[in-house]
């Protein structure tokens, strides 16, 4: 299952499912808009997050088939947009907030202090492309 993970959340599953949606709701001319400067930068299967870089204007075609996704790589998931960011840089200060957020949730529901230093790790561990952004 941990390989079925690692399939569905490759950076060319996500933007072929971006592109697909996008296809099927504004067809070529969407597809065309897009195509310029579009590229999933980052993915993430522990913690599910994905980023998605586009150039201003056409990234309103993205923003309204984002939501409406439901199948990545063959499987199943939810998306919603968590944030519109302007850079990079920007995108990933705001998952470090949005994960110690999540960590601050989980941490009264964990009941040993084991457990709250692996879900730390779980959720904290950045990958060598955020690690440079403070």
């Amino acid at each position: 299952d941990s390989d079925d993970k690692q399939a569905a959340w490759k950076n060319t599953h996500v933007s072929n499912a971006i592109k697909l949606k996008v296809q099927q709701l504004y067809g070529d001319v969407g597809v065309a808009a897009i195509k310029d400067g579009f590229d999933a930068k980052y993915c993430n299967v522990q913690t599910k997050i994905a980023i998605v870089r586009l150039r201003h204007g056409p990234h309103k075609y993205a923003l309204h088939a984002i939501p409406l996704i439901n199948d990545i790589g063959g499987r199943l998931v939810k998306t919603k947009i968590l944030y519109v960011g302007a850079t990079l840089k920007h995108c990933f200060l705001f998952i470090r907030k949005h994960q110690e957020k999540k960590l601050e949730q989980l941490w009264s529901k964990l009941p040993t202090e084991a457990e709250r230093k692996r879900m730390e790790t779980f959720l904290m561990t950045l990958t060598p492309a955020m690690k440079d952004f403070k």
